[in-house]
Order: structure tokens, then sequence, then C-alpha cells
């Protein structure tokens, strides 16, 4: 049997336009709005490790089921434009697409099911029987930097995979190059100058994957 050939997506600002944790924070008022953005971008660009702000976002906005539902939906409506055509196409080739992600595994599964894509890893949320946030799972890997590439050498084992690609536009992303044969930055939604420095290689559609990995 052929070793799997893996293509490993982010989900935020690369799958879909937004960031999830920023739009659960705009029914929180514009300062805690404010204050939540300001952490995403400073994590995303490397300037704090993803553990120093991820449980203080949750903490502030303490997002209840049924608005992290939403951001499910939301994710599905600003879908990147040639994703599910390109994964499509990806999978045809052979290709098999996994989203790996510091978001909620919750939101994501719907865009993943849109995306037809059957594997997420993300991180779980906890409600109660009502509805309200009672935390997270505060062990999985992508809640702190150096995380996602714990998660695609499980990934890889589990899938026995031959060649890997990443697809992401942060420094938690970026990260993982040493555990794949390539790591694409993505520019379309958030170009972040250390991504462009150090990817293996940048585009801003992720239809130019198709091209990329012709070969």
């Amino acid at each position: 049997m052929a070793a799997a050939k893996l293509i490993l997506f982010d989900c935020d600002s690369t799958l879909s336009a937004i960031e999830g944790i920023d739009e659960l924070a705009r029914g929180r008022g514009p300062e805690v709005q404010r204050q939540i953005e300001h952490m995403t971008t400073q994590a995303m660009e490397g300037k704090i490790p993803v553990e120093a702000v991820f449980s203080r976002r949750l903490e502030l906005i303490r997002p209840t089921r049924a608005e992290v539902e939403q951001i499910g939906a939301d994710y599905i409506a600003s879908v990147e434009p040639t994703a599910r055509s390109t994964i499509r196409e990806l999978k045809e080739r052979g290709w098999e697409p996994v989203i790996v992600s510091g978001g909620f595994r919750q939101a994501i599964a719907p865009l993943a099911d849109f995306l037809g894509i059957t594997r997420v890893e993300a991180v779980d949320l906890y409600f109660d029987g009502a509805g309200a946030y009672r935390g997270y799972d505060v062990d999985y890997p992508a809640t702190r930097s150096g995380g996602k590439p714990q998660i695609i050498a499980r990934v890889k084992r589990d899938l026995g995979a031959g060649r890997t690609v990443m697809v992401g536009d942060g420094v938690s992303d970026l990260e993982t190059q040493p555990v794949v044969d390539l790591f694409v930055g993505f520019g379309r939604y958030a170009d972040r100058k250390p991504v462009r420095a150090g990817a293996g290689a940048f585009i801003h559609s992720l239809h130019e994957l198709l091209e990329l990995l012709k070969a």
C-alpha cells in the first residue's frame, strides 16, 4: 500500500477569511474585541507565545455553544473562494486533506464537512447542559506554541504518511516546517512577514496549490 500524501490546512485566515476567536469577541463589546484582536495578532505574528493568550481570550469571551455554532456558519459564509474546488481536485490526485488548527473543533467541523475533509485536529470546548462555557481541552497541543508539529507527527503516524505539505498564515503554522516536506505560507487574508520569509513557498490563493503540487 502506497504511503499517504497529506495536505494539512490551518483554518482561520486560511480556509476561511475570518479568525473565529475574533468574531466571538464581537459580541462582548468594542473594548473586549480590541483586546482579543490585539492578542490574536501578537500570537499569530510570533511576538508572544500562543499559551500566553489562549486561556485569557476564552475567559474574556466565555462563548456559549450557540455562539460557537454560529462561527461554524460564518466560516462557511467566508470560505476561501477556491478552497472547495482545490481540495476536491487534490483529493482526486490522491492527497488526503486534514485541518490542523488552534481553533475550536465544534466551530470548524461544519466547514470541514462543507469542504469534504474528514479529519479535524482542533481544540474541544466544553459546555454545560444549558450551553454555557465550561472550559476547553487544556492538554491539547495546539493551545501552546510548538504544538502543531506534535499534532502533525501523530497524524503522520496514524495515516502512514509519505509526502506531507502544510498550508497556513501564522507563525504557529510556520513552526511545522521541521516535520513536513513543504510549508506553504498563505497571504490572502494576513500577509505576515515572518511567514513569508520562512515559507518554502508563499501563495495568495489556495488554487495555486494545484500548480505547486503538480509534480
